[in-house]
């Protein structure tokens, strides 16, 4: 059995892999997967780590508990400029918890996101996304759907959701855009990430003064009633990761999403003939795009061996999602968009106890937004070819800056 303790690779590429096409997974996530599944990469700190490249692998990472997902563990994964030092200025996030901590953060939140509340919610986001769409065509043709649907939308679902005023919201998205970037420097990202704990700080005083119907409002009292005092930092940490996971994938998605069906009409036309078909449909686009490429890393806490690989205790672990929704032998031809194949096994939203505590709240935002986009607007179209849009290749999350549109 091969024992190996880095990979044997001469060219280590660094991580993140930067994508140039919108359409196609960089060659290296082929190239590794074929080869050796198991190996390394450079993080941005210079230190190396494991990257995990085919999807049974990915699926069985990350729900093995001989890995962690504590950041603040000197083993995690550097995944950013500035990225792990930045996180000292929170409380833990549910993101980095484990066992029981995660469980005892994570239960109370789950009814709030189950698909039955999800569901109830639903004439709101019509609401929402009808208000969007009015307010685009009013504005044009052309129009940038980024400004007008994809990151309106979103961010006003999840700011009523959690009870962030205009304002507190308003500087939160400025402050994000500057950390998602990859150009951010490590001193850069550290101040950003003050101004953000500043800022999350300000609104659980908020809520604290001035409850409501919301999900900070309600934890807050739940605290105060099950521990007879509130976890600050802790209610600011989570508000946070609400914030980020609530806005950003999904409004990167909801233009990709535009993007790839535009440009891809017969795929377009699958939904547009059976809604009932954009459930399934959305787990495609999920997975053939999968924006977060950055989520889904641990740290051994022991000693591991994964396919003859020995991975030793304090070594850092990359589940790559990306080149686990492009592994052939779980989709075949997964470089095409087939809004007809089963793509449920996709891991864009993660997997296992970390899989996304927001998923039925993204999908179904995404659903309503798909359906009555192409329904309200049936000539919709790119303003220019898809190659020459503005994509965030720079970007911690792939996503689009711009996206005008004309119909």
């Amino acid at each position: 059995m091969e024992h190996r303790t880095s990979t044997t690779s001469t060219d280590v590429p660094a991580f993140p892999i930067g994508r140039t096409c919108p359409f196609a997974v960089p060659d290296v996530y082929e190239q590794l997967r074929d080869g050796e599944p198991i190996s390394t990469v450079t993080m941005s700190d210079g230190r190396s780590a494991w990257i995990l490249t085919r999807h049974d692998d990915v699926r069985r990472l990350m729900i093995d508990p001989r890995f962690s997902s504590d950041r603040a563990d000197p083993g995690f994964p550097a995944m950013s400029g500035g990225g792990k030092q930045a996180f000292d200025h929170f409380a833990k996030f549910l993101i980095s918890m484990d066992g029981e901590e995660h469980s005892a953060v994570r239960k109370p939140l789950i009814s709030q996101f189950s698909m039955r509340a999800i569901a109830a919610f639903r004439p709101r986001i019509q609401q929402i996304v009808d208000e969007a769409i009015d307010g685009m065509l009013e504005q044009g043709p052309p129009v940038d759907l980024v400004a007008h649907l994809s990151s309106v939308v979103p961010s006003r679902i999840i700011a009523e959701l959690m009870g962030v005023t205009p304002a507190h919201l308003t500087t939160f998205y400025e402050l994000a855009a500057q950390f998602l970037n990859r150009e951010t420097t490590a001193q850069e990202r550290d101040g950003i990430a003050r101004g953000m704990r500043s800022n999350m700080d300000a609104l659980v005083e908020l809520k604290e003064r001035e409850p409501g119907e919301d999900i900070l409002s309600r934890e807050i009292a739940r605290q105060r009633a099950e521990q007879g005092e509130i976890d600050r930092p802790g209610l600011a940490s989570l508000a946070q990761l609400m914030l980020l996971a609530g806005h950003e994938s999904t409004a990167e998605m909801i233009s990709l999403g535009v993007v790839g069906l535009l440009s891809h009409p017969d795929q377009l036309r699958v939904i547009l003939d059976d809604p009932s078909k954009t459930p399934a449909a959305i787990d495609e686009l999920l997975r053939y795009f999968s924006v977060v490429e950055i989520g889904m890393a641990r740290v051994a806490l022991e000693d591991v061996e994964i396919r003859g690989v020995q991975i030793k205790a304090g070594d850092g672990v990359i589940a790559s999602n990306i080149a686990a929704n492009h592994d052939p032998s779980v989709f075949p031809d997964p470089g095409a968009l087939d809004l007809q194949r089963d793509a449920r096994q996709h891991v864009a939203q993660g997997f296992g106890a970390h899989q996304c505590i927001g998923m039925n709240l993204a999908r179904t935002e995404l659903a309503v937004i798909y359906d009555t986009l192409f329904k309200r607007v049936p000539t919709l179209r790119l303003e220019s070819p898809a190659e020459e849009l503005p994509f965030k290749y720079d970007g911690l999350i792939f996503g689009l800056r711009s996206l005008p549109v004309s119909w």
